[in-house]
């Protein structure tokens, strides 16, 4: 099983120079949990599992710069990547007035909020 906890996360679709949401994870066996704020995101948490195989499964909540409340769920599948860090493939649905379905990739960063290395 991969090991989340203390890993943070960011969009790979955010351009260079551009704040976008970064994510940090919490792993206690098979529970994970994390908070997440920046971008178009004043804040947001999930909360949901790790599979032995590192795929994750969470709901999630977020509150957008909008003012908007937005609820979903998302199955991560986990990449490794040639210098040790995580990219995830992201599958998500939000539910309600804001449905939608789509795909996206975020990238684990180092402590400063760029790529290591």
């Amino acid at each position: 099983m991969i090991n989340y906890d203390g890993r943070r996360f960011r969009s790979t679709a955010h351009a260079p120079g551009e704040e976008g949401a970064v994510a940090v994870y919490r792993q206690s066996g098979d529970l994970l949990w994390a908070e997440f704020a920046g971008g178009n995101a004043r804040r947001g948490a999930l909360s949901g599992r790790c599979a032995a195989d590192g795929t994750l499964e969470f709901g999630y909540t977020m509150v957008l710069t909008s003012g908007d409340v937005i609820c979903g769920r998302c199955v991560s599948t986990p990449e490794i990547l040639d210098d040790g860090r995580i990219r995830l493939h992201e599958q998500w649905e939000r539910y309600g007035p804001h449905a939608a379905t789509g795909v996206s990739e975020i990238e684990e960063i180092g402590e400063t909020g760029q790529r290591p290395g």
